[in-house]
């Protein structure tokens, strides 16, 4: 196939249009042209130029090589790479008869993607996720966020889906990906019920109701090959001999041996860190970012980023990306922006507040919101691998007191946080938070550095989105689990430093960040310990 890039038409172009494109660029007759596939599609939104779309596509035509050859010179006329997944190996191909099935801990984005390689390859996973099945934990995650009451074990952090679960569903990435993984994860998605469109837009998203009934298809498909998910089956302990995973301890049930393991955690899986690093698994801290939540009108952010463009329902809702260094040194930065969502309710301890950002498929709620969070490394919180998680308690029970020890939020209205008073009432911007948000003042909620250095952000920022430092924007705080705080460090074949069987996956292992870079690893993983099974 032949792959046509930079294919630019006018944002309300008629569906042959694309065709008629194709055909003008590569100067051919429509019997020429067997068929074609949209790859990529973004958009061209800037103020100075007619809004419009820019196509990458994959083309089969008749006299191939002639049509390669005659466009040569053409920069955006080359052959198509193959982006088709191609399996490493099959449990067919196993000569043991002490075959033992691999064992996935979580069934989050990283998790499901593993357990559903290993499925497809023939090797029949267990999973043991400690949460529940992805309907049950949603009407949990309601009760925190309309009855204030938390379940420890049934959260947004902790079930089936994972944190993605309540999120925007965003499926795109910057990892580096030259084996196209990530058209893998798009193509199973697809496959579950997601809609075709996030084959090839630009930032594809799913939304999160919409997620829930995919994540069920791809547990069913798992189911069907062979696999086996055990839910609310929590790992408390693990089995280690002669420097080799044997096998884990589950709370209220007998010991599972196994001799391969992938530890697909999640960032907030705490206490099965403390047990790895009692097990004696190498981990070490890394670095991550606290902050808050801000949020602004929908519609100011629209202007602000599209300009005549604004309301565009071929566009939709705007988003933004933003970095600002500080005086202090400490870099600011958006994180996990949310158009048209909304401030969601993240903790998963008692007593302690964290917040997240979630959207639905349409991205039509009043808000915008996203973190603004700053970094920080080891150097801030010494102690060794596990103080980051200690940081991070002492961050959301500090932010759970502020907010009323109800799990409402504290929050404060910008111009009040950047003038250094407390919030009392609320201006034109309502916050989406549920359970709600209690005014206060949040410069007690974070180390001075951090406060120092978003105050001096926000105001950078306006430069850039004009309205953004608004004194009736809300800040919500506290989002303290933008990644995991430790790194469970693992050598060129995805096994642990020190444990052989054992291989660190995803978010919670320091290896991926988003649903796409975890549901990747999680592919990558599966590939190792496929392999391994076959030396």
């Amino acid at each position: 196939m032949i792959r046509i890039t930079e294919l630019r038409l006018p944002i309300d172009h008629p569906q042959e249009a694309v065709a008629l494109a194709i055909l003008k660029r590569l100067n051919i007759k429509p019997v020429d042209l067997i068929k074609f596939e949209v790859f990529k599609r973004s958009y061209d939104a800037r103020k100075n130029v007619a809004l419009a779309f820019i196509y990458t596509v994959d083309v089969s035509v008749k006299n191939e090589e002639v049509i390669l050859q005659t466009c040569a010179n053409d920069l955006h006329v080359k052959p198509s790479p193959d982006t088709s997944y191609h399996f490493v190996a099959h449990a067919s191909q196993i000569k043991a008869t002490d075959f033992m099935r691999p064992v996935v801990i979580g069934f989050g984005p990283c998790g499901i993607f593993a357990a559903l390689l290993l499925a497809q390859m023939g090797f029949k996973p267990i999973v043991l996720e400690r949460g529940k099945k992805v309907r049950e934990r949603t009407q949990d995650t309601w009760g925190l966020w309309r009855k204030n009451i938390l379940n420890p074990e049934s959260n947004v952090q902790f079930g089936e889906g994972g944190a993605g679960t309540f999120s925007d569903g965003k499926l795109y990435s910057q990892i580096k990906d030259p084996k196209f993984y990530g058209r893998k994860v798009i193509h199973e998605f697809i496959k579950a019920g997601a809609p075709e469109e996030i084959r090839y837009v630009a930032k594809p998203h799913i939304g999160t109701f919409r997620l829930v009934g995919v994540v069920e298809k791809i547990r069913q498909e798992i189911i069907d090959l062979g696999g086996e998910i055990r839910f609310s089956q929590k790992v408390i302990g693990f089995e280690i001999e002669n420097n080799h995973i044997a096998g884990v301890k589950i709370e209220g049930y007998p010991d599972l041996a196994a001799h391969h393991v992938i530890l697909a955690l999640g960032h907030s899986a705490r206490d099965t860190f403390e047990a790895l690093h009692q097990a004696g698994v190498f981990m070490e801290a890394k670095p991550f970012s606290i902050g808050f939540r801000i949020e602004h009108p929908q519609s100011l952010i629209d202007r602000a980023r599209l300009g005549p463009h604004a309301g565009n329902a071929l566009i939709g809702a705007a988003d933004y990306k933003l970095v600002h260094h500080a005086k202090n040194g400490r870099a600011v930065y958006s994180f996990c922006m949310c158009p048209g969502g909304t401030v969601v309710a993240a903790a998963s301890e008692p007593n302690r507040v964290v917040t997240n950002g979630m959207s639905q498929y349409s991205r039509n709620e009043r808000n915008a919101n996203a973190g603004i969070v700053v970094g920080i490394t080891p150097a801030d919180y010494p102690g060794g691998p596990l103080a980051g998680i200690e940081f991070q308690r002492m961050i959301e029970s500090r932010a759970y007191e502020l907010g009323g020890s109800t799990y409402e939020a504290p929050g404060q209205l910008v111009g009040d946080f950047l003038e250094g008073k407390p919030s009392t009432q609320l201006g034109s911007v309502t916050p989406s938070y549920q359970p709600g948000v209690h005014l206060t003042d949040l410069a007690d909620s974070l180390p001075a550095y951090a406060i120092e250095a978003i105050r001096e952000a926000i105001p950078a920022f306006e430069k850039q989105i004009k309205g953004f430092s608004m004194k009736d924007a809300v800040l919500t705080g506290v989002e303290t689990r933008t990644s995991s705080p430790l790194r469970i460090t693992r050598g060129a074949n995805f096994q642990s430093m020190n444990i052989k069987g054992l291989y660190p996956a995803g978010e919670g292992a320091g290896y991926a960040g988003g649903i796409l870079s975890a549901g990747v690893d999680g592919i990558k993983v599966a590939e190792a310990v496929a392999l391994d099974y076959l030396t």
